[in-house]
């Protein structure tokens, strides 16, 4: 043989050694690597996964505090606000004269709601009902608010009447 024909045994031979070495161990070195990186990264998603249901009970707990903190409640925006003018009026000597239904308008993805409401008593009451809607419970942002002096013709006693529009977005 020359060596012409040796070296192209050789080449042939190292050539299909390869081959049967790729087929036998190194496919599935690779293979197994691949599912190694796979793997890790699951136990790398299971693990923020639990980080990130800690964030989140932390969050629903932060949430709830404030919604306790602006005493709003489950049920709706309607409901609560008349609990909340009803225990003011309760404490102090406020009447509600009327609560209308809300009047609803819909832009896009923005829900307006009017909340229209009388009451009567005296200047100071009303200012501090106004203080406790707008600032302490964060329903909305009153709009008007019209003050009326009226009087008891019965009675001959003049009264103070206040007209609230409350406005609301969700």
């Amino acid at each position: 043989m020359k060596n012409k024909t040796k070296y192209i045994f050789t080449v042939l031979g190292f050539i299909a050694v390869c081959i049967i070495s790729y087929r036998g161990a190194i496919s599935k070195t690779i293979s197994l690597k691949n599912e190694y990186i796979n793997l890790k990264k699951e136990t790398y998603k299971f693990n923020s996964a639990t980080k990130n249901l800690a964030l989140l009970i932390q969050q629903k707990s932060y949430y709830d505090s404030i919604l306790k903190k602006y005493q709003i409640n489950k049920g709706s925006l309607q409901t609560n606000l008349l609990k909340t003018i009803n225990s003011t009026c309760d404490s102090t000597d406020l009447k509600i004269i009327n609560f209308f239904e809300p009047h609803i308008i819909r832009l896009k993805n923005l829900k307006i709601s009017t909340y229209q409401f009388t009451v009567k008593g005296d200047y100071k009451t009303i200012i501090q009902l106004i203080y406790i809607i707008e600032q302490k419970t964060k329903f909305g942002e009153i709009i008007s608010l019209n003050f009326e002096k009226k009087t008891n013709f019965k009675t001959g006693k003049t009264y103070l009447q206040a007209q609230i529009l409350l406005r609301n977005f969700r």
